[in-house]
């Protein structure tokens, strides 16, 4: 996380889970989730990583809703989709299948993006 603003912290992931290895993989957000996390309106407490039908999900974060955008009713506990090279996602399917888990440590902005660091 050299260039990383960092949002939303997992402090519980470094403390239950000896990380070995990180990456850094991008998140599929709607618009006003964008507005939430910039804010730093997050929670990774309690939140994992699913992989499903060779996809990677992010699960359990919380994104509190943003107010101006009332209107559009998002669900704020709802999985996202990982956003991921091939490779990485085959480091992760290969983590987990030899019985590492794969938590979410840190969310931040990088470039005006919203990036999730990942440990396995």
């Amino acid at each position: 996380m050299i260039a990383m603003k960092v949002v939303a912290k997992n402090r519980r992931a470094r403390f239950d889970y000896d990380i070995t290895s990180t990456m850094v993989a991008g998140l599929s957000l709607r618009g006003p989730e964008v507005k939430s996390a910039k804010l730093g309106h997050v929670s990774l407490k309690g939140s994992f990583i699913n992989i499903q039908g060779g996809e990677a999900w992010l699960s359990g974060a919380h994104f509190t809703p943003y107010a101006p955008a009332a209107g559009l009713q998002l669900d704020p506990d709802r999985r996202r989709k990982l956003l991921v090279h091939a490779a990485e996602l085959n480091e992760l399917i290969t983590a987990k299948q030899n019985g590492l888990q794969v938590v979410p440590l840190a969310m931040g902005i990088e470039r005006g993006l919203i990036k999730l660091e990942v440990g396995v």
